[in-house]
């Protein structure tokens, strides 16, 4: 199987590349703009073919590599609230326009194509747990822009859906809810601000600036171990008995849901315990900001984010493992590894 990532060097891409290389005998194509996150081994592996180009100037090139392909993943997409603030625009035509154009010529070429979705689509939701089949998706007014990511992609798991209805396309879509992990952004102080909040903790701890709580930190999140989720993509990809085909799946761990200020104490609990904090000792503090002076106007919060995973356990057997203080524990070893 050729697989054909776009996005390879993200969060999410690098991580499915390795697994992909180190457990099967399928073929990856990458794009990416850039490719820090991609080892040497990974990178002269000949079952990896990398390109280094952006896929709004490469389109013909992205369009021959679909039609090679067997099963296209499309990972490239903005997931950072406050650029969804900041500039909305290229929100939309990063994670709408470009990705729409690959999601046409997938059907077109009668490839199958496995899309990320967001747990963004279900807003303000009042369920206890979010389903993919009958959850509502509750979104702001026109004014609080930050919903434009989530607009932007409960828009393409429609047409997708319209797609398989309409033509065919073999499709899943699936819904991370907060994973975390290694390379989850750039840990760097010049992109503090820009960074999920994961990251920004740790940033904050290991450069020892205040952590900023928006609102008290009183939201609830699920966070996941980014193993947890590569194990999800690789039985979504191996599609045994066509368990995937069609379906849309929720990737979470509704089992480590935390409050953002629970999440904040257990990084400088975790942080105070690696060699590394001896050095750099936190002592900055945790503060809380108002949410219109830290995001602006056009900001708006969700109070809690919970997945139903039922789906994916009947239908891709699959259940995460991984409990949420290892979790964190993990993602703050590899962020102090790249700072050191």
């Amino acid at each position: 199987m050729r697989i054909f990532i776009i996005g390879v060097n993200g969060f999410i891409g690098n991580a499915l590349v390795q697994r992909i290389l180190e457990t099967t005998d399928w073929k990856v194509v990458g794009i990416d703009i850039e490719k820090d996150r991609l080892d040497v081994e990974l990178l002269s592996n000949q079952r990896f073919e990398f390109y280094h180009g952006d896929i709004g100037i490469s389109r013909e090139w992205v369009e021959f590599q679909i039609k090679r392909s067997d099963v296209i993943v499309p990972l490239a997409a903005v997931a950072v609230p406050k650029i969804y603030i900041d500039n909305p625009l290229f929100v939309f035509n990063l994670d709408f326009k470009e990705n729409l154009r690959i999601i046409e010529r997938a059907a077109l070429y009668e490839k199958r194509i496995v899309f990320p979705s967001t747990s963004e689509v279900y807003g303000m939701c009042q369920d206890d747990d979010f389903d993919e089949e009958s959850s509502h998706f509750i979104l702001g007014p026109i004014n609080k822009h930050r919903w434009i990511y989530s607009s932007a992609k409960q828009l393409l798991d429609r047409v997708i859906h319209a797609y398989g209805l309409q033509k065919g396309l073999d499709y899943t879509l699936f819904r991370p809810f907060n994973w975390i992990g290694p390379h989850l952004d750039r840990i760097d102080e010049l992109k503090i601000g820009n960074s999920r909040v994961v990251t920004e903790f740790i940033a904050s701890v290991a450069f020892n600036r205040r952590i900023t709580l928006i609102d008290g930190g009183i939201q609830k999140r699920c966070f996941l171990y980014i193993d947890d989720g590569i194990d999800a993509l690789m039985k979504i990809l191996e599609n045994r008995n066509n368990c995937a085909s069609r379906q849309i799946f929720n990737i979470g761990n509704p089992g480590n849901e935390v409050s953002i200020r629970t999440l904040a104490e257990t990084v400088v609990e975790v942080y105070a315990q690696h060699p590394f904090s001896k050095k750099n000792p936190f002592t900055a503090g945790i503060h809380s900001e108002d949410s219109r002076t830290f995001y602006g106007n056009g900001y708006q919060d969700v109070d809690r984010r919970r997945p139903s995973i039922t789906k994916a356990g009947e239908l891709l057997n699959w259940h995460p493992k991984v409990e949420i203080k290892k979790a964190i524990a993990l993602t703050v070893e590899s962020f102090l590894g790249e700072i050191a």
